[in-house]
């Protein structure tokens, strides 16, 4: 059986008197896609900042490429191949397209943002951002101010300077949210060519986006993994449908 690149053993998470993650066991796999899905409060939004490195767990353990990175800082764990996008969008709305994917490409090679003259000197720098653009289909917006694309186009830009530190692993906060059904579509295709070659581990509240992007899907409910499946083996499995899904799977 192929290694997880990502594992989580028996993680607990609890603030003051509530416990929030009880025990979670994950392994992603190379390539793999899955989802995490559950109700409002079910701890889906602890269990990444744990991952990433804004929470330290209580105890268990967090593996990465055969590396324990739990308690590490955030960038620490950049480095090490992880890449999260947040529900919020994260840009720079003031700056154009380009400059926000050349801030994101020049972090990973150590190079400063505000040192824009010695930046553009260094060819490869320019070139990944281009390429990094051509593969979020902005290229046409190079020059485009952040903050006036649409919303579907920046959370593309945050998904692109995500793939700035070329990760092997790609956490996605909701990315779906707020979209119309157009803009979703553009967004699962996206994702879709982006995570190739990569583990995607994402939370979505769109079924559909879940169902039809993930390999496997795990569902977190009060803090506790109370399965993981199949897309088909989720939609028809009782537990979820009595503590989540309902009425949603049937229909």
């Amino acid at each position: 059986m192929t290694a997880p690149i990502l594992s989580m053993d028996a993680v607990h998470k609890s603030f003051g008197d509530a416990h929030i993650i009880r025990g979670v066991d994950i392994e992603l796999l190379a390539g793999e896609r899955r989802a995490v899905i559950g109700p409002n409060g079910a701890g889906k939004s602890t269990l990444f900042h744990l991952i990433s490195g804004q929470l330290k767990p209580d105890k268990g353990q967090i593996i990465l490429n055969d590396q324990e990175i739990q308690g590490l800082p955030p960038q620490r764990i950049n480095h090490l191949g992880l890449a999260r996008s947040f529900q919020i969008t994260n840009i720079f709305p003031g700056l154009t397209v380009f400059e926000n994917v050349r801030i994101a490409v020049s972090q990973r090679h150590g190079l400063q943002y505000s040192l824009w003259r010695l930046i553009d000197r260094i060819h490869n720098v320019s070139e990944q951002t281009d390429s990094i653009m051509e593969k979020v289909r902005l290229s046409a917006n190079r020059d485009t101010l952040a903050g006036e694309l649409s919303y579907s186009e920046q959370r593309a830009l945050e998904i692109g300077m995500t793939l700035a530190s070329d990760p092997r692993v790609i956490l996605l906060d909701e990315p779906m949210a707020g979209m119309s059904h157009e803009e979703t579509d553009y967004m699962v295709a996206l994702i879709r060519e982006v995570t190739q070659g990569r583990s995607l581990l994402i939370v979505e509240h769109d079924m559909d986006v879940v169902f039809s992007l993930s390999d496997r899907i795990s569902v977190l409910v009060y803090g506790e993994l109370i399965a993981t499946g199949t897309p088909d083996e989720i939609r028809n499995d009782s537990r979820v449908q009595e503590a989540y899904l309902g009425e949603e799977v049937s229909a």
